[in-house]
């Protein structure tokens, strides 16, 4: 896909064994549907934050136990905000390291399920619901974090079980997440968001969590969570 122009992508990751990650691209006038690619871990490469990747191997709860310590004025593994309350975060993104960002998880939104018509995903989004988790993200570090991407934001249902997770190529206007811009120095401020997806129209995605390092499984920690 790397050939196409004006490509707008999902891709699809469902926190369930055997989870298959699904592409739908829109180039043009001319539509690709969506096809199975088998499982995540033989999946073709696809953006920095893959949803097969995304899912822990076990679901995280909220209230969890034994937050790990944080720097001072750092938010803790395992922490627990409000929406609207901000996090302080460190954050590496490649060779950028040694940032520190105020995260602010603002708003849980529903969308509607044609939203996800562009996607072109057909019955492996039927009957599911979109949900638009609004975050900013300000830099309040010394570190330039120009053309960073702050992502490793995905939803939980209401009894602490991950949503589904719709990672975006290209351009979504119902949920734009883009990486941040050159300059992005102390003080600098920029919103993003992230798509998940409720598996039916009576369930509800009612939290965020943000399990980007340190807080992720691979270092046996929790996320920070937002409901």
């Amino acid at each position: 896909m790397s050939t196409m122009r004006r490509t707008t992508t999902g891709v699809i990751g469902l926190a369930v064994a055997g989870t298959l990650s699904l592409t739908g691209c829109k180039n043009g006038n001319e539509e690709i549907p969506a096809a199975p690619s088998g499982p995540a871990s033989s999946a073709p490469a696809a953006p920095a934050e893959q949803p097969g990747s995304a899912a822990p191997s076990s679901p995280s709860g909220y209230g969890s136990s034994a937050p790990a310590a944080g720097a001072a004025g750092q938010a803790k593994s395992g922490q627990t905000f409000k929406l609207g309350e901000t996090a302080t975060v460190p954050f590496d993104y490649g060779s950028t390291k040694g940032g520190t960002i105020a995260l602010t998880v603002t708003a849980i939104e529903q969308g509607n399920p044609a939203d996800l018509d562009v996607f072109k995903l057909g019955d492996q989004v039927k009957g599911k619901v979109p949900y638009y988790i609004r975050y900013t993200v300000k830099n309040v570090g010394s570190t330039d974090l120009s053309f960073a991407s702050v992502g490793h934001m995905k939803g939980l249902l209401g009894d602490g079980s991950e949503a589904g997770k719709l990672s975006v190529i290209g351009k979504f206007d119902k949920c734009p997440a883009e990486s941040l811009p050159k300059g992005f120095t102390n003080g600098q401020t920029q919103t993003g968001c992230a798509v998940a997806l409720a598996p039916s129209a009576e369930t509800k995605v009612s939290a965020a969590e943000y399990w980007g390092d340190p807080y992720n499984s691979l270092n046996k920690g929790k996320g920070l969570v937002w409901k």
